[in-house]
């Protein structure tokens, strides 16, 4: 079946309820979030999935709106979360698998530092980092079984003070998934070397998180990089 009549099927399957649907799928006090619009797909564009926790989820907007006319810009429903959350929920966040190109990251919360449920600075990892690389091993397995394009996002810098979190911990779970990407030939939007010498500007103080001027940043390169694997008509 060529693939625009596999499009509109698809895009007629999911009309019914579609909408209320997706707000179902919402958490209560995320309904409001841009991030989390229900969007109206047009079945002439190809199909792009965001996968991530908040920093993706400050960016999701600013890419769509950039990818306007290009590309059904889609996210998953919730915060991302660390891999684990992923493991558990990757099959119902891929849906059919209908997708053209998955951007996608996993880091600041397998890195958090938790002990009885509580942020504890000394404690390990909430993911260990074996886990975490086993656990990245088989989301990219699954991902690039829909046969999408695959891009990975490289975690964004922590500062001193960052709540749950060590400065540098980031780079040692970068180095981690760039052996996986490399296993598995997956391209590499490093978000962390973008932003880092403009992080004074765009950061929040002793927080991961990014100011609008930030996101807007991110949403840029992330949006550039998805337009490089976008099918060619």
């Amino acid at each position: 079946m060529p693939r625009t009549v596999c499009l509109l099927v698809a895009a007629a399957a999911l009309a019914a309820g579609s909408k209320s649907e997706w707000e179902n799928r919402i958490a209560p006090g995320m309904r409001d979030n841009p991030a989390f619009a229900y969007v109206e797909e047009n079945p002439s564009l190809p199909r792009v999935l965001l996968i991530g926790d908040s920093i993706s989820i400050g960016y999701t907007p600013e890419v769509r709106k950039l990818l306007d006319g290009k590309a059904n810009v889609l996210r998953i429903p919730v915060n991302g979360g660390p891999t684990s959350r992923g493991i558990e929920s990757i099959d119902q966040w891929l849906q059919d698998g209908n997708w053209d190109v998955i951007h996608f990251n996993w880091g600041l919360h397998d890195i958090k530092r938790l002990r009885n449920g509580k942020i504890d600075i000394n404690a390990d990892w909430q993911v260990a980092p074996e886990q975490y690389e086993k656990n990245l091993d088989t989301l990219v397995r699954k991902m690039k079984a829909t046969g999408a394009q695959l891009i990975w996002a490289s975690t964004t810098p922590v500062p001193e003070g960052a709540a749950g979190r060590v400065k540098g911990d980031e780079l040692t779970v970068n180095r981690i998934a760039e052996k996986i990407m490399k296993k598995h030939n997956v391209p590499i939007n490093d978000l962390h070397a973008c932003v880092l010498p403009h992080l004074e500007k765009y950061q929040r103080r002793q927080n991961v998180h990014f100011n609008d001027e930030g996101s807007t940043f991110l949403a840029q390169k992330v949006a550039e990089e998805i337009t490089k694997l976008l099918p060619k008509e």
